[in-house]
């Protein structure tokens, strides 16, 4: 399994970091084990003094592939959920101030969390999925698949260039404007078309 994972995705989430708006997806990737398990809760890590929540929508593979052309990409996830990518963003910020790789600060265990994945409809609308984010009770990031710089299929395409997919695998698609910091004793809970998917709390 693979946890595939794409930044600045969204334009206002690029300009809140000061980052350039992309012309091809910025991809990179995380280990098994940065996957939170099922109703586990999250330790703050002692390496960082910044930790933020990056709330995604999050796809599942179901077709092994490579070189997939963008107008086939739809048959090769069949299921789509949220998740929180957990950033150690003082130590990405020096990573990137140094032209270093970011791992250290987004692929660290218990760096990926998602929630229960739904099934796609064959009426599926994938180009109009809201999804929403809370820190304790509070709505911090709202999202919508129609915003994406680089839509689903267009992910797919492009990833499987480098990367062969494979069933079971996941891809984080990007987060929209929004994101900041949690600290312990935070409670996280993100949405999809207002269903509650994902809790995470930060111990």
């Amino acid at each position: 399994m693979k946890i595939i994972c794409i930044g600045r995705n969204y334009i206002d989430h690029a300009k809140e970091l000061g980052n350039d708006i992309p012309t091809e997806p910025v991809i990179f990737m995380k280990p098994k084990n940065a996957i939170i398990q099922a109703h586990a809760p999250f330790y703050y890590p002692e390496f960082t003094n910044e930790l933020h929540y990056e709330c995604e929508l999050v796809l599942r593979i179901c077709k092994n592939g490579k070189y997939i052309q963008e107008r086939n990409a739809s048959n090769y996830y069949n299921g789509i959920t949220v998740g929180i990518d957990f950033t150690a963003r003082d130590i990405q910020n020096e990573l990137k101030k140094n032209g270093l790789p970011w791992e250290k600060a987004k692929a660290f265990d218990n760096s990926a969390a998602f929630g229960k994945f739904i099934d796609l409809a064959p009426n599926f609308d994938k180009k109009n999925v809201n999804f929403s984010f809370n820190k304790n009770g509070e709505t911090v990031q709202r999202g919508n698949s129609r915003d994406m710089i680089f839509s689903f299929d267009h992910l797919i395409a492009d990833i499987s260039k480098y990367f062969s997919l494979n069933i079971g695998d996941v891809i984080f698609t990007g987060t929209p404007a929004g994101v900041g910091e949690c600290v312990v004793g935070d409670e996280l809970e993100a949405f999809l078309e207002g269903e509650s998917l994902l809790k995470v709390g930060i111990k």
